[in-house]
């Protein structure tokens, strides 16, 4: 089952870069514990889903590389070819920018019509080459300018012409300091568009990413490049397969194989009644929880304490809300890792935080006239206040 990737931006095409130079270098690591054959099936399952291959043997990314000038994307390209290892092909979109400033709306209604022929027709092109298609993986930023609003549209026309394919969005959540003054409008407005387009977001915090730099892996001075890395670390070790013998590698037409969807119980279905010893504790209530074991001691890994019914939401059983997948293949460099995929309330306070602060913005009507007049009007902020303060209060009432 092949994932072709959209790269969407600055922010979609570094990171972009650095996740598939992180697969092909894990597929060609050391096989850990598991033997010959399995290792074998690793590598051709991974090529498989993220690469086809060239005449001379080069794996090529299965990814459309788009973004409003071609500094990045041509840097991007550079780069891949210069490993030696994997290139991208000849699959990208320069948007060219005409005095607009990076600005979201014209990302959404300017940008992305003028060129949402030749988008499209490339990211066709890709899906075409594919034997077995299983879905899209969106990368971009949340609260950038143009790249954002041009990704808002991209998801929402993938959604249009691939109704039946799944399409992941991976979002990078803005400092909580600022990046750039109209970074909660940004937000607001992409979150909003995704959530009615996007079948997942996989959500990172620049904030939580720049604290693993700094305290778990002690680097001095952080760059983006540092952040990117522990992203495509992160994002690599949950897209890989998973092997068991009994089963075979996991591939499914949901990647993750968690419920994504907030559904609240039939009208009348009674509470289940779920007590636990944890449940004075503070957590955050889940939905569904994955963890992904790799590498030495998996087996032995107890994994029993994501089974306490406190962690979940009453109307569900945790035998339908979590799920592990184990394999003694190691993930790039780590002797053994874990991974957690949660679709719980964890980022129910800093989205009300970025509603909010954007709800204050809008009520001063402060940089209204920059999206007005590239044609988001003051009711389609209205409709993505809405559109989120739904999402929050559904969460709340887990």
């Amino acid at each position: 089952m092949s994932i072709v990737t959209v790269q969407l931006g600055q922010c979609g095409n570094q990171i972009g870069f650095e996740v598939f130079d992180a697969l092909l270098s894990d597929s060609h690591s050391s096989q850990g514990l598991c033997c010959k054959r399995e290792n074998e099936a690793y590598q051709a399952s991974c090529k498989e889903r993220f690469f086809s291959e060239e005449e001379n043997g080069v794996p090529i990314a299965r990814a459309v590389l788009v973004d409003m000038e071609p500094k990045v994307i041509n840097q991007t390209l550079s780069k891949a070819a210069q490993s030696g290892r994997w290139k991208y092909g000849q699959h990208a979109c320069f948007c060219q920018k005409q005095g607009s400033g990076n600005n979201w709306a014209y990302g959404y209604s300017v940008h992305g019509p003028r060129h949402e022929e030749s988008i499209m027709d490339l990211i066709r092109k890709e899906v075409e080459k594919c034997d077995s298609f299983s879905g899209f993986f969106i990368i971009m930023s949340m609260a950038g300018g143009t790249g954002s609003g041009i990704g808002a549209f991209v998801t929402q026309n993938l959604q249009d012409q691939y109704s039946n394919s799944l399409k992941m969005n991976q979002i990078i959540w803005p400092y909580g300091t600022g990046e750039v003054i109209v970074q909660n409008y940004n937000s607001i407005l992409t979150l909003s568009h995704l959530y009615r387009s996007s079948d997942a977001l996989l959500v990172h915090e620049n904030d939580a990413v720049h604290k693993i730099c700094a305290k778990l892996m002690n680097i001095k001075q952080i760059s983006f490049s540092d952040i990117n890395q522990v992203l495509a670390h992160q994002l690599g070790s949950v897209f890989q397969p998973t092997y068991s013998a009994e089963s075979s590698f996991h591939y499914r037409r949901n990647p993750l194989g968690i419920d994504w969807h907030v559904r609240p119980p039939l009208s009348g279905l009674p509470s289940l009644g779920k007590m636990s010893l944890n449940k004075d504790l503070h957590f955050n209530t889940s939905i569904a929880n994955l963890v992904i074991l790799r590498g030495k001691d998996v087996q032995s890994a107890d994994v029993e304490g994501f089974k306490d019914p406190a962690l979940y939401t009453s109307w569900l059983e945790p035998v339908n809300a979590f799920n592990v997948w184990k394999t003694q293949r190691a993930f790039s460099k780590y002797e053994k890792s874990a991974v957690l995929v949660s679709n719980s309330q964890f980022l129910v306070k800093p989205l009300d935080m970025i509603v909010g602060k954007a709800w204050n913005m809008f009520a001063s009507k402060a940089y209204i006239h920059q999206y007005t007049k590239f044609g988001i009007e003051e009711e389609d902020f209205l409709d993505s206040f809405t559109s989120l303060e739904q999402v929050v209060a559904s969460y709340c009432n887990l």
